[in-house]
């Protein structure tokens, strides 16, 4: 037969790009509104051969169902008839496969109510069957949805939105949409080359960033987190980058009239759900931060709609994939806002910018970074121990947490009651959906208990004190003054003193600080550490304090000796929080028998010469003359036994020590040391600190 009642298929998956031109060709030709991937064509044929008043069922990935380049199939197929059973699979459906899938029945020239239920919710193989089975029972859970098909073309796209209600329809013809008040491009800015082009903001001069200079911030997405931050990148915009990106086959201009403009920016990569925050004046963006530009009457507007539930729920229906398109967003309703609406929407904003603004510029990664807010505390505080100034900080963020979480939720039900959808819509915000960094439920997660988070939270913020301990130690802050002191490059102690003329906390003199496994040398970075917490917090409360530091940086319970935490994971915290571009150089021998860190932005040609005479060699001579103590133990007619037994052992280790330290010596530090290696700091870490090869820790992901 050439019709049929009946078709069952699950259709062959390939995209376009894997097509051989000969297919390739044909698919544009025959099937043009579904030549995107075999499977759709293989549909629209199915459709061919059945009869009017038929029936076919189809397993298949479900991205036909919302993508922008299934759009016309969609449209085709959902003018034919309807869908009168759709099951949407969570990715883990088929064991071991992760595949997203729906399998569906539709009827050709039948208007129906389509019965559609989603188990996206449920993860796991062993739960889509039991799921399935008791939506079919009981009709009444909440993730069996009944919608006719004809619905669907009432959102932009047609996409088989069949979580939407009727109220929810209904906005899409509200009047406004996000691109009505906004100035947008669909075409971002592409390097073509992001090692070439792109840095951390940490890497280069801090003079060279900034507008008609040659580095520019640059929102590149890169996480999850609302209203304010994750600005953390900066591009090449010279005269010469921007001709590359304009003429290179593979990369492309932001128009110019996009430049520096302030704005909304968001992460199009999503893991969860999309994030909108403010985009400064003075940023450009890329593809993986796409932007826009709100009309003035509308600025607060736009942000506050983007981060609202239902834009949520919109950019969930028009795009469910972790990627959401530019034209997914200029979609977004807006609601027709009254003048005290605006009023409240510009109060919840501000409110909001304020707490979201202060958590981002607490870390060191931020530009705006001035002090650690411990050290503010105490500046008001002056008589207070370490643990007391902790508790008024961890309240203080508490308040925050609290504020922010009514903030969002009051917003919710602005867009919520401006659009009439209080019977589909709650306002609620759950608190690990709230993004602040000090919120241990969104930056731990829900599945610890209120002291595991707690003791989480204390641990990072010592940690956090410990990396601004070591910035002072280097200068590139100062107890004495807010922000970056030292960030540019070759800068000496004196260009530290210029700016802090009498420091009460001084940075180190000649950019080596030692961190070894004894009080080898009096600039070691952990009797700095101490000394620093004398300072900054007052000798008073010194023993209490350097206890309070070492017990919320110990492991299961036990606290751990403040040089222990530098020289087991200091450089890896280090790392971590400066994304594997880190701005301290750890010099260190092959086993770490001696490790000493530099400053980057204080690197000169002569720092390895430093490092090699007053370090290495002087903690040679030093070893020598403790070994030679211990010979002298070993044959002395006084020493007890287990003394010499324990010199002897001692002394074994030290020749260990002393040949490696003798090998790394002459085959690694004494001829970088003649080099006399010079860097460019606007080459970036992963450049420079591979010049140094086997002298410097190697770190997975940036050492070659």
């Amino acid at each position: 037969s050439s019709k049929y009642h009946v078709v069952i298929a699950n259709p062959p998956y390939a995209g376009s790009r894997y097509m051989n031109p000969r297919l390739r060709a044909f698919a544009q030709s025959a099937y043009p509104d579904s030549k995107t991937d075999m499977f759709t064509m293989f549909i629209e044929r199915i459709e061919e051969i059945s009869l009017n008043k038929g029936v076919f069922a189809v397993v298949c990935p479900y991205v036909w169902m919302y993508i922008s380049t299934y759009e016309k199939f969609r449209e085709s197929l959902l003018a034919l008839g309807s869908i009168s059973s759709l099951v949407r699979l969570e990715y883990n459906a088929f064991e071991p496969a992760c595949v997203p899938v729906a399998t569906w029945v539709f009827l050709k020239g039948q208007t129906v109510k389509g019965v559609f239920v989603d188990l996206s919710e449920f993860k796991g193989h062993q739960n889509q069957a039991p799921k399935t089975l008791e939506a079919i029972k009981s009709r009444k859970v909440d993730y069996l949805y009944t919608v006719s098909s004809s619905d669907f073309a009432s959102i932009p796209g047609t996409p088989v939105a069949y979580q939407a209600g009727e109220g929810f329809r209904r906005i899409f013809n509200s009047g406004l949409s996000l691109s009505d008040v906004c100035d947008i491009t669909g075409s971002q800015n592409i390097t073509g080359n992001n090692n070439q082009f792109v840095r951390m903001n940490w890497e280069v001069p801090l003079s060279s960033i900034g507008k008609e200079k040659r580095w520019v911030p640059y929102a590149k997405g890169g996480g999850e987190r609302k209203w304010y931050g994750l600005l953390i990148n900066v591009v090449d915009w010279s005269d010469s980058a921007r001709q590359f990106y304009k003429h290179n086959a593979t990369s492309n201009l932001l128009g110019k009239e996009f430049w520096f403009r302030p704005g909304i920016t968001y992460s199009m990569l999503t893991s969860n759900t999309a994030t909108f925050r403010l985009l400064p004046e003075g940023c450009v963006y890329d593809k993986g931060g796409p932007a826009f530009h709100p009309h003035n009457d509308y600025s607060e507007i736009c942000l506050l709609a983007c981060n609202s539930i239902v834009a949520e729920k919109v950019f969930n229906l028009l795009n469910p994939t972790l990627n959401l398109q530019v034209k997914d967003v200029k979609n977004l309703p807006l609601p027709a806002f009254t003048s005290s609406q605006k009023i409240q929407a510009k109060t919840i904003l501000n409110s909001i910018l304020s707490i979201t603004k202060r958590d981002w510029d607490g870390s060191e990664i931020s530009p705006d970074f001035s002090f650690h807010r411990l050290i503010e505390i105490n500046a008001a505080e002056k008589t207070s121990t370490l643990e007391v100034l902790y508790g008024e900080l961890s309240e203080e963020r508490k308040k925050d947490l609290v504020e922010l979480q009514s903030l969002e939720i009051e917003n919710n039900r602005l867009f919520i009651s401006a659009f009439g959808l209080e019977n589909e819509f709650k306002s609620d915000v759950r608190l690990n959906d709230i993004n602040l960094n000090y919120n241990p439920h969104y930056r731990y997660g829900n599945d610890k208990s209120e002291d595991e988070l707690e003791a989480l939270l204390l641990a990072d913020t010592m940690r956090e004190l410990v990396s601004y301990a070591v910035g002072c130690m280097f200068g590139r802050y100062a107890l004495d003054k807010p922000g970056l002191i030292l960030a540019n490059q070759g800068e000496t102690i004196e260009d530290y003193l210029k700016r802090v003329p009498e420091p009460s906390f001084p940075a180190d003199d000649d950019n080596v600080i030692p961190m070894l496994d004894g009080d080898w040398f009096t600039d070691d970075i952990a009797e700095r550490f101490r000394k620093f917490l004398r300072v900054a917090f007052g000798d008073e409360h010194y023993e209490a304090n350097l206890k309070f530091v070492e017990k919320a940086l110990g492991k299961n319970g036990k606290a751990r000796d403040i040089r222990d935490y530098f020289l087991r994971d200091f450089y890896s915290d280090h790392v971590k929080r400066y994304k594997k571009r880190p701005i301290y150089w750890l010099f260190s021998s092959p086993k770490g028998s001696f490790n000493g860190l530099i400053y980057m932005h204080r690197y000169r040609p002569d720092t390895v010469s430093v490092v090699l005479n007053e370090y290495l060699r002087e903690f040679k001579i030093k070893l020598t003359a403790h070994k030679n103590h211990l010979e002298a133990v070993s044959i002395s007619a006084s020493a007890r036994p287990a003394e010499k037994t324990a010199a002897i052992k001692e002394i074994e280790k030290l020749n260990k020590i002393l040949a490696e330290l003798d090998e790394w010596e002459r085959e690694v530090l004494y001829p970088l040391a003649a080099r006399r290696i010079e860097i460019d700091l606007d080459d970036g870490v992963k450049v420079n600190y591979n010049k140094f090869g086997a002298a410097l820790k190697k770190v997975p992901g940036l050492s070659e």
